[in-house]
């Protein structure tokens, strides 16, 4: 049976797993005079939020125990969310690593966390962590730009695209 439908969720997994990476390497450009600065705070709080929410799913698709904590932490540590995604990561790369387009079309059921219960495909909650994250790691770059330091350049088509 082709894979191709996960074969393109892995791919994009491999982008982000670079793009976690350059987003990390921006944080760490921030001078350290700025990282008390309100802008250094949230954009580590969002990755922090990055990393919540891909842990969250992971338990909730029964790929990891599922784990208590906050979706949305605050005060975060930069060294310690960044050994957070790197547990993530290795989930996320085993889960991936596993799954199959059959898998990916699997309807589950889920509690959120406001306590309602939901059902949906596999494929639409893979779909929506990579939106996810798209979307925070603008925020993030804004916010490491305000803060002073280099923001990470995560485009998908600048990793992507070939010469010629």
């Amino acid at each position: 049976m082709a894979q191709e439908i996960v074969a393109r969720y892995r791919r994009w997994f491999e982008y982000e797993k670079e793009a976690h990476a350059k987003v990390i390497r921006s944080l760490e450009s921030v001078p350290s005079d700025r990282r008390s600065a309100p802008e250094y705070t949230r954009a580590v709080s969002i990755l922090a939020h990055i990393v919540a929410g891909r842990r969250i799913w992971l338990g909730r698709l029964g790929a990891a125990p599922a784990v208590a904590g906050s979706l949305f932490p605050k005060g975060a540590d930069l060294s310690q969310v960044v050994g957070q995604w790197n547990e993530v990561e290795h989930l996320w790369a085993e889960f991936l690593g596993r799954i199959t387009d059959l898998e990916l079309a699997r309807n589950f059921e889920y509690q959120s966390l406001d306590a309602g219960r939901f059902r949906n495909r596999v494929e639409d909650i893979l779909a929506q962590l990579f939106g996810h994250s798209w979307y925070h790691r603008g925020q993030i770059a804004m916010l490491v730009r305000a803060a002073g330091g280099e923001p990470a350049v995560t485009d998908f088509i600048f990793w992507c695209r070939e010469s010629i």
